[in-house]
């Protein structure tokens, strides 16, 4: 049995535990961190299936992350997935399998309709209202009283890009980082930890962020976008956002535009102070060696194959460009 057909038993296991019908059809949408499946009964009612990866999140991480969407769905600030719960009433499943070392956390969403935006499309629009949409999810975590339990990761410079306990591995250990690669980036790690230090995580610039509003996990519909896997939503700065909304794609010629877009969006919602705005290219070049590490860490999957070499190849264009600009 391969490990997609194991992952395919777990999701029909799941959806015993949830009142869907049986003869519903799964169909596999995304296999990266998480296994996203999509639900379709005959009377044309869908869902979107979550099996979260072993080791990642605890089950009061995913409560977290569920907690913060649907509030942020309920006072419409952001359109976000609509959780189900099950059969017991509880919105996250324990699902089990022989073949598996320990159980899996399982979670039921109403499907959501709309297009994932591709990089070659006009994005300058969409940009907009994801900035402002950004800045009303910012807002809204500065007067959200968190539930006491409430837990997720933290999204800092020593937990990207530091040497003791990075979430998505070692910059070092990307592809093809080595010898005059590897001090380039180092450079560029050492300018990034100076500036950040000196900006500081005072609480109007560092709280509760999406942490990866990247074309994947938006949805355009109509005039509307929504925004989708709140999986790596935790504690960083508010402007990581807008860099996190650039993945993969941060040496594309209309970057810049894009950015100028979300920026006009923000300032729809709140003001963006200078010194914000100042950091935004320092908060591109984090997330871009984050995602170095990343690629190295799940060379495994199809995302990372599909960069792999190119990735960290045109990285080293982006650390010369910062490095003349902020050293």
């Amino acid at each position: 049995m391969t490990d997609l057909d194991l992952l395919m038993e777990l999701a029909r296991a799941a959806l015993a535990h949830f009142e869907v019908p049986r003869d519903c059809t799964i169909t596999l949408v995304n296999l990266s961190e998480n296994a996203t499946y999509k639900v379709e009964a005959p009377d044309g009612r869908s869902w979107a299936l979550r099996i979260h990866r072993e080791g990642y999140h605890s089950k009061a991480a995913i409560a977290s992350e569920l907690a913060w969407l649907m509030d942020l769905r309920a006072k419409n600030i952001a359109i976000t997935p609509k959780p189900v719960k099950g059969r017991d009433g509880e919105l996250i499943q324990v699902v089990s399998h022989p073949k598996l070392n320990a159980p899996r956390h399982v979670v039921l969403s109403e499907w959501e309709q709309g297009n994932e935006p591709g990089i070659g499309e006009a994005l300058e629009a969409p940009f907009e209202i994801l900035g402002g949409i950004a800045a009303r999810m910012h807002l809204h975590t500065r007067e959200w009283q968190r539930p006491t339990w409430f837990e997720r990761h933290t999204w800092d410079f020593e937990t990207a890009l530091g040497d003791a306990h990075p979430h998505w591995g070692r910059w070092r250990k990307g592809m093809g980082v080595a010898g005059e690669t590897e001090k380039l980036f180092q450079r560029t790690v050492d300018v990034i930890g100076r500036r950040l230090a000196a900006y500081s995580k005072a609480p109007e610039r560092f709280g509760l962020v999406h942490a990866d509003l990247r074309l994947a996990n938006l949805l355009i519909d109509g005039a509307q976008v929504k925004v989708l896997d709140f999986d790596d939503s935790g504690f960083s700065w508010h402007m990581y956002d807008v860099a996190a909304a650039l993945s993969f794609y941060e040496h594309e010629p209309q970057v810049p535009a894009l950015i100028e877009a979300w920026k006009t969006g923000y300032r729809t919602v709140m003001p963006l102070p200078k010194e914000d705005e100042a950091e935004i290219p320092t908060f591109i070049m984090l997330r871009r060696l984050l995602l170095v590490a990343w690629i190295g860490s799940h060379h495994d999957t199809d995302l990372a194959r599909s960069m792999g070499l190119a990735y960290t190849e045109g990285t080293k264009a982006l650390c010369d460009a910062y490095l003349s600009n902020f050293t």
